[in-house]
């Protein structure tokens, strides 16, 4: 369960209107466009404000540097930090999940791209056409980290969806388009260090070579593969180079028009390895220069810089790779706490036979469903995908599954008793979890 400073400084209310589920834009990748093109974004931001900016203070600061464990050093800084800042003005988020994918699309972009905001305040975010319930639900920091993955239902060039990371997974790196010119890694950087700040996902499947240059590592040093060359054209024109067979003309006119774009010499036997060495590094570092330069600053104003740099070993918490995120039946069965059984008769009881039968269905679903299922389960159950270190099953009397994701806690109705049916409903609420519990 989370800390009960962390609960009280996030504050969701969540309202339910019964309406139908919304279709998401098909995905395709934004190659190019301009800051101009993104005039729309940039009208949306609302007023700025200027904060004062304060870090934590001496004798906490001291307690999260000598903390061995990085994920208490992590819970140290952040509750220190929101701590100092929780007397300022409120950053306020309305966001309503009845609506489209672009409005709501819309509105985070609009959040995260006003200025001279103080990113450690005091968050009061209102997500409207949701039934979660409880104080402090921080969904909409899964729904942001998803974004970054999965890209923006936004056409701002020649696409319906604008995409800021591309390639595959454990090998992301920022896209090389015009994107920077408008300043949405910087954005980025904000919506990953706010995530942190509130107990969030972080975002997983970066490429390591992007890490080493973010942390201020030198780019002549950073270890470059060719998964982490997010184009396939690119990098089948630079895999050309990796061997000594003779390259046909064909080949040779392939390399030397990609090497001349990018003011490199022609390709010649004595200079094949150098030259591979080099487009490779271009391809990944030297074209995303800006962009992680934009990202840094992006988590330089929510204060998440400091911890990184102090402590490197949390990194990993706030870049977890795909292995490290990926998930089990086995690791989601052993961090669940069952609601305990009782043979009492008292009406605030529910029987041991009821409990064990809902508890065994939910048992079986777990452990036969999809990675998918259990990505929308967590979802669902916490408000993002990560697995925490408990969660919690209770018994209840409503007629769908629901879920209090601030405590972490599934609450399973108790009049199922066929498990098709259960599984069912089980399956109809997790799948709402992009567009408002309960759209079902």
């Amino acid at each position: 369960m989370r800390s009960q400073r962390t609960m009280q400084h996030v504050q969701c209310v969540h309202v339910y209107s019964p309406l139908p589920q919304l279709k998401c834009m098909p995905a395709c990748v934004v190659r190019g466009t301009s800051i101009h093109q993104m005039a729309q974004l940039e009208a949306l931001e609302g007023p700025s404000r200027s904060f004062s900016v304060a870090a934590p203070t001496d004798s906490t600061t001291d307690e999260w540097q000598v903390a061995l464990d990085p994920a208490k050093a992590a819970i140290l800084f952040r509750e220190a930090l929101l701590k100092t800042h929780d007397s300022g003005p409120p950053l306020c988020l309305r966001m309503d999940l009845r609506e489209s994918p672009e409005d709501q699309d819309r509105t985070i972009v609009a959040f995260y791209k006003a200025h001279q905001k103080n990113w450690a305040g005091p968050l009061n975010c209102k997500l409207e056409g949701d039934t979660a319930i409880g104080e402090g639900v921080t969904r909409f920091f899964s729904i942001c980290i998803q974004k970054l993955r999965s890209g923006f239902s936004l056409n701002c060039g020649n696409a319906n969806i604008t995409q800021l990371f591309e390639g595959e997974p454990d090998y992301l790196v920022p896209s090389s388009s015009l994107l920077v010119d408008s300043d949405l890694f910087q954005m980025a950087g904000r919506m990953l260090g706010h995530s942190f700040l509130h107990g969030g996902p972080g975002f997983v499947g970066m490429s390591q070579a992007i890490l080493h240059v973010l942390l201020g590592g030198s780019p002549g040093v950073a270890t470059v593969t060719i998964k982490d060359c997010p184009d396939v054209d690119i990098r089948e024109t630079i895999t050309l180079l990796d061997g000594t067979s003779e390259l046909s003309e064909q080949e040779k006119a392939r390399v030397q028009n990609l090497a001349f774009a990018w003011d490199l010499p022609r390709v010649t036997e004595n200079n094949r390895r150098w030259l591979c060495e080099k487009m490779l590094l271009h391809s990944v570092i030297g074209r995303t220069t800006r962009q992680v330069k934009q990202l840094r600053k992006g988590l330089k104003e929510t204060h998440l810089w400091h911890l990184m740099t102090e402590k490197p070993d949390v990194v990993p918490l706030i870049f977890p790779r795909e292995k490290d995120a990926s998930l089990t039946s086995e690791a989601i069965l052993r961090v669940i706490t069952w609601p305990s059984a009782t043979d009492d008769d008292s009406e605030d009881e529910c029987p041991v036979e009821t409990t064990s039968r809902i508890t065994g269905y939910l048992r079986e679903f777990i452990e036969n469903a999809s990675s998918n299922d259990w990505k929308e389960l967590l979802r669902f159950w916490t408000g993002w995908e990560v697995l925490p270190r408990e969660l919690i099953v209770a018994m209840t009397s409503s007629k769908y599954p629901r879920a209090a994701t601030c405590f972490e806690t599934l609450c399973l109705p108790t009049h199922y008793t066929d498990f098709r049916q259960f599984q069912k409903d089980l399956e109809a609420c997790i799948k709402t979890s992009n567009t408002g519990f309960g759209l079902i």
